[in-house]
């Protein structure tokens, strides 16, 4: 009697490909389903018109949302990247207190309030003018307040 011994499957198993699905479907992928699908129409019985039409019109409006996302996206990319200035502009008329530091130490010694009465730009930070004659860093400012 003879035996044999099992396969050991890892010799067939690694040398396939492992395809991971995915949840979406971009317009590469629609085309090539169509193409797939006309290519192995029936020649007898080939794809109705009106059918190859309606898959037409479904890449077309497919390809304007994914035109339209893009846009979409773009705009808020473009959003996040506001002007200093304008991200500060608010603060106009406002009181802010900030602390001021000695330069030797770094300890502060004293605490000014006052009215902001102009937004700048510096290095691509917000500089805000102050009534008092002083101008600030944005993110020196400790409170803000109406008056």
């Amino acid at each position: 009697m003879t035996t044999t011994s099992s396969i050991d499957s890892s010799y067939y198993l690694d040398s396939q490909k492992t395809r991971t699905p995915s949840a979406t479907l971009d317009k590469d992928d629609f085309l090539q389903i169509l193409m797939v699908q006309l290519q192995n129409q029936d020649p007898t019985s080939p794809m109705d018109d009106s059918k190859f039409v309606d898959q037409m019109t479904s890449f077309t409006n497919l390809e304007q949302v994914m035109n339209i996302s893009e846009a979409v996206e773009s705009i808020a990319t473009n959003q996040t990247v506001m002007s200093p200035v304008l991200q500060y502009s608010h603060m106009i008329d406002k009181q802010v207190t900030y602390n001021e530091y000695d330069l030797d130490s770094g300890e502060i010694t004293d605490t000014i309030t006052s009215k902001v009465t102009a937004v700048t730009q510096n290095g691509g930070y917000a500089v805000l003018e102050l009534e008092n004659g002083k101008s600030i860093y944005a993110d020196a400012v400790i409170k803000v307040s109406n008056e």
